[in-house]
C-alpha cells in the first residue's frame, strides 16, 4: 500500500490521564491497518512513546509525531481531509469516493479523529464527514472500520520491515518469535 499516496491518522484532542489508552489505540490501529502515520497532540508524548515502541519491536513502516496545531494541520493539509464522526455521511455512501480521490487522483489523506468535542470548523474543513454507523461507538472501532474500507482489506496482507518480533498465527496459542538472524 505504500505505492499509493499518503494516509495519517490525527487525533485531534488528548485529555491527559482520561484518553492515554485510547490515544494510544488510535495510533496502534492506524500503524495495523495501513495508515503511514499518526499525528498526536503535544500533550500525548506517553501514546507517542508506545506506538513508537510497537513500530521499533513490531516493524514499520510507520512514524509516530507530536503537533503543537493540529487545527492548523487540518488547514494546511495538501490533500483531502475525512473527519470521522458519528454525525458523518454513512461510510458505505462515500467510501467510493474517498477511494477514488485517494487511488485514483493521488490525494493524500488526512484522517481527523476526535477526542473531546470537536470544534465545528473541523466540519466545515473537512472534504467529508463520515460516520461508522449513526450511533455512539468507539473511535478505534470507527477508524479501524474506515481503513479497511478504504483499502478493500489489502491491508491485512501488509509486510512489515525492520521487526525485531513476528506474531506467528496459530489457531490456538500465542506464538511470538525474534526474526534476529543469528
Amino acid at each position: 500500500m505504500h505505492d499509493e499516496p499518503e494516509v495519517a491518522v490525527l487525533r485531534l484532542g488528548h485529555r491527559p490521564g482520561r484518553d492515554e489508552r485510547m490515544t494510544t489505540h488510535v495510533g496502534l490501529t492506524a500503524r495495523a491497518l495501513g495508515a503511514d502515520r499518526v499525528l498526536f497532540p503535544d500533550n500525548a508524548g506517553q501514546s507517542l512513546e508506545t506506538v513508537a515502541d510497537i513500530t521499533d519491536r513490531f516493524g514499520g513502516p510507520f512514524a509516530v509525531e507530536l503537533t503543537d496545531s493540529p487545527q492548523g494541520i487540518i488547514r494546511n493539509w495538501g490533500g483531502r481531509v475525512v473527519h470521522l464522526t458519528m454525525y458523518g455521511e454513512r461510510v458505505q455512501d462515500v467510501e467510493s469516493d474517498v477511494r477514488a480521490a485517494h487511488r485514483d487522483d493521488g490525494e493524500s489523506l488526512l484522517i481527523v479523529v476526535g477526542a473531546e468535542k470537536v470544534p465545528f470548523d473541523v466540519y466545515e474543513e473537512a472534504d467529508w464527514n463520515v460516520g461508522v454507523t449513526n450511533q455512539p461507538h468507539s473511535e478505534v472501532a470507527g477508524l479501524g472500520v474506515f481503513l479497511d474500507r478504504l483499502f478493500e482489506g489489502r491491508e491485512l496482507e501488509s509486510e512489515w520491515t525492520d521487526a525485531d518480533r513476528e506474531v506467528i498465527p496459530m489457531e490456538t496459542g500465542k506464538r511470538v518469535e525474534s526474526t534476529d538472524e543469528e
